[in-house]
């Protein structure tokens, strides 16, 4: 199944290149939980302060059946190294939710 995704930049030139890699990494992400619902990708160039130099936001949000994972990762020079760290958070939680869905560890319950 291919997962529904959104993908959204800005302040950030389009490039094929870019979408290519966020569909793979996006792609990759069923390995690990194959009922998401949707992908939503948005990655954004926040400070342009004069001496601070680029800051780059990577914020993904995935939605499974019962709930909601959200990631949002900056790096301060390099979009790739934003895209990576946000996808490899997004990966470690979905591969958590799995494990409580599947039932091998407990949920967390209010008490």
């Amino acid at each position: 199944m291919e997962i529904p995704l959104q993908i959204s930049l800005h302040g950030i030139a389009h490039s094929e290149a870019l979408y290519n890699a966020i569909r793979e990494k996006a792609a990759k992400l069923e390995r690990y939980y194959n009922h998401i619902m949707s992908c939503r990708v948005v990655l954004e160039l926040t400070a342009r302060h004069k001496g601070e130099g680029k800051q780059y936001t990577a914020r993904i949000d995935l939605k499974v059946p019962g709930g909601e994972i959200a990631v949002t990762h900056e790096h301060d020079a390099d979009l790739q190294i934003a895209l990576r760290d946000a996808f490899d958070a997004t990966r470690r939680q979905l591969e958590d939710y799995a494990r409580v869905q599947r039932g091998d560890v407990k949920g967390y319950r209010a008490g």
